[in-house]
């Protein structure tokens, strides 16, 4: 039986996963380690009444001292590291990110070496630790490419990721880096690329309230997209799917532009009958998407191949729906 520790598990991230981890019969308990103590992410995915495997404790990863006491006190046999500060936070909040996003990742690594029952390790990297798009000639992008963060939070990501070796390096336990771009669908509420997240939710909650809230994409260019129950199954499967070794992987998504995905929510709202709502568009200032895409995925495909891709138009329109049901409950926001 497993008993997993996620941090930041009351995030977009976090809730799904939980939602996905509770289907697989081996999981005997999840404990959620929230720095916010807010549950309602969870509830969107649970419901109400939330499954009484899922146990809820407070922590901060760059609180050091409550790390090492917490985490040998749960004893799991697994740990899901999402916790961590998101790309605006990063920029502007430099020591800060680098106090949670590498201190706390290298702090939470030293405990779980020496935790007796630990099986696996999973942390949630980036697409940002790649460099930007026009630094690589190949037509789809490997995990095997130079690296060259375009930013803070994809540093602090890269350095997870090479104390995540070094943990797996010193203690052999099985160690998984997911590196996703893109996430939009429910719960996608923060971070930079939220905003396509953002596009469909103004549709949605103009319908519901009888208006037309515009909004504008804030960057353009291609971008590699995943529907966000598919990133829950991602660390689901990476935690409790067979696995040896330590692996990086880019998981599952496809690349399109922004005005298609934008194109494919217009359609999509139509047929839902919300096109009176619809008025979303790329900003005229709008910048290129600075984060690589074109991710290749084989290398997942190989290592864990249950790992879903959803349609980009089943997936907007799985989102609608959801954002529907949560407006007419007054609580979208």
């Amino acid at each position: 039986m497993s008993k997993i520790l996620i941090t930041g598990g009351t995030g977009c991230i976090g809730s799904v996963t939980i939602f996905k981890l509770l289907k697989y019969p081996e999981t005997e308990k999840i404990t959620v380690a929230t720095r916010s103590g807010n549950v309602e992410p969870v509830k969107l995915w649970l419901g109400e009444s939330i499954d009484p495997r899922v146990e809820f404790v407070t922590l901060d990863v760059s609180d050091y001292g409550r790390v090492e006491e917490l985490v040998p006190a749960i004893s799991p046999t697994h740990i899901i590291h999402l916790g961590g500060f998101q790309s605006p936070d990063c920029s502007a909040y430099h020591h800060k990110g680098m106090e949670i996003n590498v201190g706390g990742t290298m702090t939470l690594l030293d405990v779980a070496a020496q935790l007796p029952h630990l099986k696996r390790f999973v942390f949630a990297s980036s697409g940002a630790v790649y460099g930007r798009r026009d630094e690589y000639p190949e037509a789809v992008i490997k995990e095997e490419v130079r690296l060259a963060p375009p930013n803070h939070y994809g540093i602090w990501k890269l350095a997870g990721e090479h104390l995540a070796r070094l943990f797996h390096s010193n203690t052999g336990i099985p160690t998984v880096c997911l590196r996703l771009n893109t996430t939009y669908g429910p719960g996608r509420d923060k971070g930079m690329t939220s905003a396509p997240t953002s596009a469909i939710k103004s549709i949605v909650q103009g319908y519901v309230e009888g208006r037309i809230i515009p909004f504008e994409m804030p960057y353009k260019g291609r971008e590699n997209y995943h529907y966000v129950e598919d990133v829950g199954e991602h660390f689901a499967a990476a935690a409790l799917d067979g696995f040896a070794g330590y692996g990086e992987f880019n998981i599952k998504g496809r690349t399109i532009e922004v005005s298609e995905f934008l194109d494919i929510i217009r359609k999509q709202a139509k047929e839902a009958g919300m096109e009176k709502s619809v008025d979303i568009s790329i900003a005229n200032d709008a910048n290129p998407n600075m984060f690589s895409h074109d991710l290749c995925h084989n290398k997942i495909e190989n290592a864990f191949p249950n790992c879903p891709l959803t349609d980009i138009e089943q997936g907007v329109k799985k989102s609608l729906m959801k954002f529907y049901e949560i407006a007419k409950r007054g609580k979208l926001t």
